[in-house]
C-alpha cells in the first residue's frame, strides 16, 4: 500500500505565525521545520505499522519546510515545481493520501494563519463548495481514486475535512482564537490578522498523529471511506483580495465538461468585481458534504 504525505507548515503545533515562524527568514524558521518534520516522522511511523508498503513525502510549504536530515529514513522527499500541473504527482500509483501539518482555508473563524494558498486569495470554491489546499488535492485524489484518509493540523482545518471527506480520521493539534472571516482584509492585512491560537504540547500532537495515522490504515483496510462524491460539471471560482497597491478585488473562473483536475490547470483570465452584490453572488457559505 502506497501512501501520499501531503505537508504544510501553518497547521503543526508550536507554528505560532507568518512573522516569525513560516519563511527563510524568520526568526523560528528552522525551529518550525523541526517540529514539522517531527510530527511528519510521528504519521510516518503509524503508516507502518498499519501496513505501509511505500511512503512519499511531498513538501507543499511555499518555501519548502521538510528538514531532509532529521526525516525518517524510510521514505522519499518530493519537492514539486509549482509550474506542473495538478495533481502533482499523486496519479503515480498511490493507494492513499494523508495530510500533515494542514490550515484551514481562507474566511474560517477560529483558525490561525488561516490561507488558501496564500493571503491573497480571497475564496476558492468548485461548484459552489468553498475549498482550501486541502480541498484541491483531495477532490484531485477522488478523481483518481485514491481515497484521503487522514489529516493533522489545526482544529478548524479537521473540521473542513470532516465535512468535505466522508469518514475521513483527523488529529487536531492546535486551535485558533480570532472570531469572524476577515473579508474586509486586504493580502496584507489578512495575513496579520490570525495569529493567536491555543496549542498542543509537540511531544503529545506526534503521539496523537501517529495515533491516528495508524488507525487510519487499520480502518482504511476494511472500511470504504476517503472519497469525495464528484458530480461534473466543474466551475472552480477563485476571488482575490484587494492589496495595497491594486484596491481593486478581481476573480477567475476555470471550467470543464468531465474533469476537475482539467478544470484546475485551466487559466482564467481575472475579471474585476464589479459591486458588492457580485461578490456576495461570488462567495460560499458553508457547505454540505460532496460536490
Amino acid at each position: 500500500m502506497r501512501v501520499y504525505i501531503q505537508t504544510d507548515l501553518e497547521g503543526v503545533a508550536g507554528v505560532r505565525n507568518f512573522a516569525e515562524w513560516t519563511g527563510p527568514d524568520t526568526r523560528y524558521y528552522d525551529v518550525a521545520r523541526g517540529l514539522l518534520t517531527q510530527e511528519i516522522n510521528a504519521a510516518i511511523d503509524g503508516l507502518y505499522e498499519g501496513g505501509a508498503s511505500y511512503v512519499m513525502v511531498a513538501d507543499s510549504h511555499g518555501p519548502g519546510a521538510v528538514d531532509i536530515l532529521q526525516l525518517d529514513p524510510r521514505t522519499e522527499l518530493m519537492r514539486w515545481d509549482w509550474r506542473q500541473p495538478w495533481p502533482h504527482r499523486l496519479q503515480e500509483g498511490f493507494d492513499y493520501l494523508i495530510f500533515v501539518g494542514q490550515h484551514a482555508k481562507s474566511r474560517t473563524p477560529l483558525s490561525n494563519m488561516t490561507h488558501t494558498g496564500n493571503t491573497g486569495v480571497l475564496e476558492r470554491s468548485v461548484n459552489g463548495v468553498a475549498i482550501g489546499e486541502f480541498g484541491q488535492l483531495a477532490l484531485c485524489a477522488s478523481e483518481l481514486g485514491i481515497r484521503t484518509i487522514f489529516g493533522s493540523g489545526e482544529l478548524a482545518f479537521t473540521e473542513e475535512a470532516s465535512a468535505l471527506v466522508p469518514g475521513i480520521e483527523t488529529v487536531s493539534v492546535k486551535r485558533g482564537l480570532r472570531e469572524g472571516r476577515g473579508d474586509g482584509c486586504t493580502r496584507e492585512q489578512y495575513r496579520e490578522r490570525n495569529p493567536g491560537a491555543v496549542h498542543t504540547h509537540p511531544v503529545r500532537a506526534r503521539e496523537l498523529i501517529r495515533a491516528g495515522a495508524l488507525k487510519a490504515m487499520q480502518r482504511a483496510q476494511s472500511e470504504p471511506f476517503g472519497l469525495i462524491p464528484l458530480r461534473p460539471p466543474f466551475r472552480m471560482v477563485t476571488v482575490l483580495r484587494a492589496t495595497a497597491e491594486n484596491p481593486q478585488r478581481t476573480y477567475t473562473v476555470q471550467e470543464h465538461a468531465t474533469s476537475l483536475i482539467a478544470a484546475m490547470n485551466e487559466r482564467g483570465a481575472p475579471k474585476p468585481v464589479e459591486s458588492d452584490e457580485q461578490l456576495n453572488d461570488l462567495l460560499c457559505e458553508p457547505f454540505e458534504p460532496g460536490l
